[in-house]
């Protein structure tokens, strides 16, 4: 594969962890909660929590990869 395709593929990805996201963002809420309107408002708490780690992590990474 040539270098110019690979972060394209990078990129789709990335879509793959959406699901993952929204699902485990709401077990965990739902675990804490039996109500839906808590349930949601903790299950976007969370996901937000987990894709700001997501980013700063990428972001680490990135950083890494342009010391090499």
């Amino acid at each position: 594969m040539t270098p110019t395709i690979l972060p394209i593929f990078a990129v789709m990805n990335l879509w793959y962890a959406l699901p993952l996201i929204v699902s485990v963002s709401l077990v965990c809420a739902a675990t804490r909660h039996e109500d839906y309107s808590p349930i949601l408002q903790h299950a976007m708490r969370f996901g937000l929590w987990i894709v700001a780690f997501m980013v700063v992590v990428m972001g680490g990474l990135a950083l890494l990869g342009m010391m090499t």
